[in-house]
């Protein structure tokens, strides 16, 4: 990001932080603080690249996000959800592919600070060390994670996730037998390798035309406990647990503090896949299935939460 927008966009939030300061107090009291799911991909201070971010800038943002947020994981941000209340805004950190670069400072970081993290792999990529199609077509050399780095991970506490076996858009697949190696026998073999349940699902690219409600029914079928998006968005009270949409992880700290502190632009106009398994589940077109079992009213835009800030 160019210096001028990280000043625009840093004197914006500024001058916007009474309404978030009071907007966000009246969400929680109403028992609708968000909770924000972030994504990033390499941490290291080689090559830098749009999904590279520095091991300082790294530390910083999850020093800033630990002294103001929760630090959850996924399970307890479901969890939150699950109960349709939320008094605490907390942020839950995941990264997607698996890059061994991040075994240097990253996760060592993470693990110190006690920081919560699912981490999204490709079975191909962790299996054969072959390079990921975006770096090798930009002329990346980054090397992927090995099996015995997921392993050490998982002894430590890092939950492990999978993200496709071969990096592919699930959205686009036809064929019902190559979804279902790319979701699910892709998660079954990664769970064999490290020895650890692998528990959660990332869709690789994550956009709203990168999602399907096959893709996510498959998923959920197969027990995954959530799969997760990445085309910017919150998570509230009332939305279907099983969808974590997600952040991405800036590099420019003025973007990361913008999102963290909730911008109103990105609640009143959010949009994006709303997945519902109430197709599958029987249920009335106005509800959804959640964790839990039990059905509820689905929040399509989570307009609750919408009128809070427009109010503000």
């Amino acid at each position: 990001m160019q210096l001028w927008k990280q000043l625009l966009l840093g004197t914006y939030r500024q001058a916007d932080m009474p309404r978030r300061w009071w907007n966000n107090r009246a969400a929680a009291a109403a028992g609708m603080a968000p909770l924000s799911v972030l994504f990033y991909h390499r941490v290291a201070d080689h090559q830098p690249t749009p999904w590279t971010i520095s091991t300082t800038m790294f530390g910083r943002q999850m020093r800033w996000l630990k002294n103001r947020y929760d630090m959850l994981s996924l399970d307890e941000a479901q969890r939150r959800l699950r109960s349709r209340v939320n008094r605490r805004p907390a942020v839950c950190i995941t990264f997607d592919d698996g890059y061994a670069d991040n075994c240097d400072q990253a996760i060592p970081l993470l693990l110190r600070e006690r920081i919560p993290c699912t981490y999204f792999v490709c079975n191909h990529h962790v299996e054969t060390g072959e390079l990921f199609p975006h770096d090798a077509a930009a002329g990346y050399d980054f090397a992927p994670n090995t099996i015995q780095q997921l392993r050490n991970m998982a002894a430590a506490g890092i939950e492990i996730g999978a993200h496709t076996r071969n990096h592919v858009d699930v959205a686009a697949i036809d064929d019902e037998r190559v979804l279902h190696d790319e979701i699910v026998t892709a998660g079954e073999d990664l769970e064999r390798e490290i020895g650890s349940p692998v528990r959660y699902f990332a869709c690789p690219f994550g956009m709203p035309k990168n999602l399907s409600n096959r893709a996510f029914d498959m998923a959920r079928e197969a027990g995954y406990r959530g799969v997760c998006s990445a085309y910017g968005a919150y998570n509230f009270p009332l939305d279907d647990p099983f969808h974590l949409r997600r952040i991405h992880g800036d590099p420019q700290m003025a973007r990361l503090k913008n999102w963290a502190t909730i911008d109103p632009r990105k609640i009143v106009e959010r949009s994006g896949f709303e997945y519902s398994a109430a197709a599958t589940a029987g249920l009335s077109s106005s509800e959804t299935l959640f964790d839990d079992g039990t059905a509820g009213q689905a929040s399509s835009g989570t307009p609750a939460v919408a009128a809070l800030w427009e109010e503000g």
